[in-house]
Formats: C-alpha cells, structure tokens, sequence
C-alpha cells in the first residue's frame, strides 16, 4: 500500500462527507491536539506521547556519540532548513564530479541514493501496486489455464493469490477513483470560491485558521466552508494546496493500478526489477515531487532541536541518510534489498522503513537483507501498516517471518502500530494495523505533525510517523549507549512500554472494543524515558566497542 501516511481511505473523505458539507451541513470539530503532542508525557501534560522533555532531563550533563540513521523512504528536501545539517555527508565522495570516488558502485551519492532513478536525471516514482505488476508479469502464462501445469504448482499458487490481490485492489481503485474525482471538483470549485471570498489570489493557499476569520452571508460561500472545514478536521492537513496536492497524489496512485505504466520502470531506470544481478542502477538526486513523506519522516527523527524554526527532532546528535526507494505505489523487493544493504555498508545503525505491500515476489532478497543487517549489529524499526488488520493473520510485506523458516521474530526488527494522543477508547489509530506475535509495540501516530518540503509543515495520520518516532528514541538511547546491540536496542523499546492492562479502546476497523494489550506484543507505547532508564542498566553486547 506505499507509504504509510497521509491516509485517504474512501471512508474518510468521502461523497457524502463533502456533498453534506455543501448542503450546508455543519460539522462539529473535535480539538486539535497541540503539534508536539508526540513528544509530550501523560501525567504531567495529559497528552500520550513519548515522555521526551522528562528524557533529556535525564541525560543532562551527559554526552553523546553520534548516530547515522538511515531512511529508506519517497526522498528527502535536501534543502529543508530543519533537515540540511543533520544530513549524512560521504566524505569519500567529490561532490558533483560523476565520478565513483569512493569505489562503492554510486556515483556522487554524497547524502544518500536514489534507487528509483535513471541515467538522464529523472525518477520513476509513480509507480502500480506489487499486485498489478504480478498479474501482468503472470497472466499471459496462467490466465487461461485452470490448474497447475506439472512442474510450476508452486508458481500457479503464488498465481492463483496474484489474482485474488490484483481483483481485490483492482475493484477498490476502481469504485475510489469514481468517487474521488466529483469530490476533487468539488474541492476545486469550492477552493476558489473561498479564495475570492477572502482576497487572496489565485495561486494562494489558506487554512483552517483563515476560515475562521470569514464571515460571509453568501449561500454558496458558507458552503463552500462547511466543506474544507470538514476536510480540515478530517485529515488534519495545513493548507488547501497541501491538501489538494495529496489527494491528487493519491488519485495518480489509484489510477495507476487501473490504467498501470508497466514500462515505467525500463524507461526510466533502465535496470529489471526481477534480476538482481549486482548492476549499479539509480541516480544521487533525492528530492522529486514526492520527497514530502520522507522528509516527515526525517524530521521526526532529528529535525535540528531548539533552533527556533521548524519541530524538534527526537534525537539530538544523528546523521539522516537518505535513500529514496519508495514511489508513489509499491515498491520493488530488489531496490529494498539493495537500499538496506547500502545503509549497513555506509555506515547507518538504525534504518527506518515506513512502508510496505500486500505481495513481496523477491522476498528472499529482502531476508537476506534483514539477515545481512543483523549480522552487522544494525536495527531495522518498520511502520506496521494502514490496512486496520491483524498482521499475524494477513501478513504485510517485508516482514520478520522468513521463508526459508530461519526466524518468524529477529532480534534486530521492531514493527511499530500507531497510537493516539490521549488515553482512552482511540487509543490505537483507526487506521493502524496490530498483531500480538508481529506487531511489537505502538507509538504516536495519529494528528503527528513534521516538517514537509519547501520549508512547509505537515500534519499527517500513520504508521509512517510512528515508526520514525521509535526510531529516534533508538538513536537517542545508541546515542549515549553506544556499546549497546541492535538486539539490545529492541528490547530496550520494547521494555519501555508499559502494558496496558485493562485499557479497553476501539479496535482498529472495527466497532468494537478490546484491551489495548491484544494489539501488539508488548501491549504499550514506546517511551524515550522509560527507555533510557532501562539502557541505564545493561552491560552491552556491540562488538568492536
């Protein structure tokens, strides 16, 4: 389902949420948590985040060492003035020369790689689901054929699954584009309308604020502000503009499933996806259309703290190396892989993965990552996914569960659920996906607020968020912990989050209740603190320290 963020399921906004809306219907708008509610501490703030103010008190005096951290993710703003001078430099590397300096198979990747790049400067990331591509990679072997031919049951299973997912999805973009196009109309329209209402010009964008300030007694005006109104307090987002852009993203995404670019990829990365032959492919570029998720997510592992602009990251003294694999759709097993990989060889301790798909057909490739990763003492924190389901049941991809039956839990992987900001039946996001064997603990997720690019902000619903959330409280403990092991860093996230025994909320996609400890294996949400403290206390196992 590609990133995990900035969630825009049909249910959400939908015909009858804007078309009420513009029927004059007004809607009630629940509070707006303060936009560093992740950081806050329960009892002293009354907001669930992470405890971080009550964690920096505890390391006062105390000194640290820095930390790389990599970001396998849609891109980054290089440029981002809460991001550029946390970025990862490769001082083995002459900027801009087009020559391999340091030998490593990358050209001029001076902050990071981009595996969805081609020769020519260009990107490919608008991209079909892993669903898509499958049936039409398999359809013209199988399609006709009702049973397994001698010899490939193994493949016309995989089939027989390709098709199932490829239906599934292929109705669901269907019955979403429809609907979605008269309300993106809608939007439009009434987007203008408002902007004339209130002065602005046409290129200009306004906020949830700025329809406060209009008073209007014209019938189609005050319409047109019950409508982005409602979508504010739907999606929490900043702006119109911003709003727009996403929900144009999203449509390009529903209707690459319906209308697929399958050459995409040859035209302009030039490499096959189904070959991982150990040829160099990508480009050094990191910032295309699509780098606003990942720089959220790079923000809100060490956005540069306490500089007066911007949000505060959650650990002070990290490096963010950027590599953009992830498009607008699903990404490639292979580049996964490979962007693993290059982290561990570069350097990085803690990779942040916020994304993930329904079909994984190289996903022998990805365990060996993983299993390479581990091997070098490196942590992998992943978003669990937005699909509200039971990941043990319906497993999201990549995953710890490796096929070759080598381990179903590793020690140097931590799946993260996301949480709400106050304790209480919405506790655990609507969205988010949950398992008590593979989900291991929750963190904030929900109304998160990052910096985007172009010097923007953005406030965001998904796992996305919560996975970089715990991976900052990871860099921070191997900050002024550096002996400790990735497997030591898991269990110290884990520990930190106390079970919540007893807290009865609504189960995500569901309308019914259960005990926030059925949802994942820990039971609780992630605390810088409580984390910390318990580091405090271990002999730690990294070797060469």
């Amino acid at each position: 389902m590609h990133k995990f963020g900035k969630i825009f399921p049909g249910a959400l906004l939908c015909s009858a949420l804007l078309l009420s809306g513009f029927n004059g219907l007004a809607q009630t708008a629940a509070p707006e948590p303060p936009k560093a509610w992740h950081m806050m501490d329960l009892k002293t703030d009354g907001y669930y985040g992470i405890s971080l103010k009550q964690a920096y008190l505890h390391l006062a005096g105390k000194k640290s060492k820095q930390v790389v951290v990599a970001t396998i993710d849609s891109g980054i703003d290089t440029a981002q003035k809460d991001l550029a001078p946390i970025l990862w430099v490769n001082t083995k590397e002459i900027p801009g020369n087009g020559i391999d300096d340091d030998h490593n198979g990358y050209v001029d990747d001076i902050h990071g790689w981009d595996f969805l790049g081609g020769p020519d400067g260009k990107c490919d990331f608008t991209e079909t689901t892993e669903e898509v591509r499958e049936y039409n990679r398999l359809k013209e072997k199988y399609g006709n054929v009702a049973s397994a031919p001698a010899g490939s049951e193994k493949e016309f299973a995989y089939w027989e699954k390709v098709k199932l997912t490829y239906e599934t999805t292929f109705k669901k973009s269907s019955e979403e584009l429809t609907q979605m196009q008269p309300n993106l109309n809608i939007l439009m329209a009434t987007s203008g309308y408002i902007k004339r209402a209130l002065g602005l010009k046409a290129d200009a964008s306004f906020t949830a604020k700025d329809l406060d300030k209009l008073k209007t007694t014209n019938d189609t005006v005050r319409r047109s502000k019950v409508v982005w109104a409602s979508i504010f307090e739907q999606s929490g987002g900043t702006d119109n503009a911003s709003l727009l852009k996403d929900w144009t993203e999203y449509m390009a995404k529903l209707n690459n499933d319906v209308n697929p670019d399958l050459d995409a990829r040859k035209r302009i990365v030039g490499d096959d996806p189904n070959v991982q032959d150990g040829k160099p492919y990508g480009n050094g570029i990191l910032k295309f259309a699509d780098a606003s998720h990942g720089t959220g997510v790079a923000g809100l592992i060490g956005a540069v703290r306490n500089n007066g602009y911007g949000i505060n990251g959650v650990a002070d003294n990290v490096r963010i190396m950027a590599i953009k694999a992830v498009p607008n759709g699903d990404e490639y097993d292979k580049d996964i892989a490979n962007a693993i990989r290059y982290a561990v060889d570069n350097g990085a301790k803690i990779i942040n993965m916020s994304f993930g798909k329904k079909l994984s057909p190289h996903k022998d490739w990805v365990d060996a990552a993983f299993k390479y990763a581990a091997s070098k003492d490196v942590l992998l924190v992943q978003a669990s996914g937005n699909d509200n389901q039971d990941v043990d049941a319906k497993p999201e991809f990549p995953n710890d569960m490796f096929e070759d039956g080598s381990a179903t839990d590793a020690d140097n992987v931590i799946s993260v659920g996301a949480s709400g900001p106050k304790l209480g039946e919405d506790l655990a996001g609507s969205f988010s996906n949950y398992g008590k064997k593979n989900v291991d603990v929750f963190a904030p997720g929900v109304k998160v607020t990052s910096v985007d690019t172009d010097a923007e902000f953005n406030t965001a619903d998904g796992t996305s968020f919560a996975s970089p959330i715990t991976a900052g409280v990871a860099a921070l403990v191997l900050e002024y912990y550096p002996n400790l092991s990735a497997k030591q860093l898991k269990q110290v996230i884990l520990e930190s989050a106390t079970p919540l025994n007893g807290t009865m909320v609504n189960k995500p996609g569901e309308q019914v209740k259960v005990d926030f400890t059925t949802l994942s294996k820990t039971g609780g949400i992630v605390n810088a603190y409580k984390a910390l403290v318990i580091a405090s206390k271990l002999k730690g196992e990294r070797a060469g320290i």
